[in-house]
């Protein structure tokens, strides 16, 4: 059964850990995410962005897929289906599929219209159960066609649109989707203390986890980030998998060729990186 995100992200709040949000591109790394979540009796956030929605045939098969998946895996620990960067129409179009989770992007938007639009959707996900993502300040590089320029979030817009309800918020601190450049100064931490100031018991999403270093991770935590998303890391560990695979000539071998044989390799590195990731965030064992 599916969760709202917002049990599972107050107890990561209160007990100081935070809880991994893991991109979904296929039925492969759904099932090695589910399954590694189990493994480590950790909560999980299956992310779902609108260009992965629509390679996967749409918000509704996601939704089918996920909740059957869950059911015949035996999967006991909590699970939030949630829409990444959304657009208004593409969150409304996931509270309709049976989403559990939504994510509203208005960052791109003038603060006024992103309040307004928010304030919407936190009175629907209200009504439904659902859980709310709302960000303020722009989250830096590209990510399925969402380009952010990477500015730091002003604390005072932050505590405005924790303010309409939203149930965690997405805060630019210099973050950045995809790879870190050599250059990269670093997240400001300065900035999320003085959000966290500002937004209290609010749970904080810290976006582009990939790349970030360790020490990094464990201070934003600190400071009030409950919620960690990843997502270039696995498709890194599952291309790298593949490759080695194909280039040691497996796909030869016998029916080496045959997908599930193909992409086994890199399922199983998906769940090694998720592994990582979960004892890094401390969510282990907090299911």
């Amino acid at each position: 059964m599916l969760v709202s995100a917002e049990e599972m992200l107050k107890k990561a709040k209160a007990g100081h850990y935070a809880v991994g949000q893991f991109n979904i591109n296929n039925l492969e790394w759904t099932k090695s995410i589910l399954l590694t979540a189990q493994e480590m009796k950790s909560p999980v956030i299956l992310g779902v962005s609108e260009g992965a929605g629509k390679y996967m045939c749409g918000f509704k098969t996601v939704a089918a897929m996920v909740s059957a998946m869950v059911d015949s895996l035996g999967i006991t620990v909590p699970v939030a289906l949630h829409l990444d960067h959304g657009t208004y129409d593409g969150a409304k179009a996931c509270i309709e599929a049976g989403f559990s989770s939504i994510m509203f992007d208005g960052s791109s938007l003038p603060i006024e219209e992103n309040v307004e639009k928010t304030k919407e959707l936190v009175a629907i996900c209200k009504e439904k159960g659902l859980s709310l993502e709302a960000e303020v300040g722009s989250i830096g590089g590209e990510e399925d066609g969402v380009v952010g320029a990477g500015e730091c979030a002003d604390p005072e817009e932050c505590e405005r649109v924790a303010n309409l309800g939203v149930t965690m918020l997405a805060a630019g601190i210099g973050n950045i989707h995809g790879k870190y450049p050599d250059n990269w100064p670093g997240l400001s931490f300065e900035t999320l203390d003085a959000i966290q100031q500002k937004t209290g018991d609010m749970p904080l999403v810290l976006h582009g986890g990939t790349g970030i270093p360790d020490d990094m991770i464990k201070k934003a935590i600190d400071l009030g980030v409950s919620k960690i998303n990843v997502n270039t890391e696995c498709q890194w560990a599952f291309q790298k998998a593949t490759r080695e695979y194909i280039m040691a000539g497996k796909d030869l071998e016998g029916k080496g060729f045959d997908p599930r044989k193909l992409l086994a390799p890199g399922a199983e590195a998906i769940k090694e990186t998720v592994r990582e990731k979960i004892k890094l965030f401390g969510s282990d064992g907090k299911a």
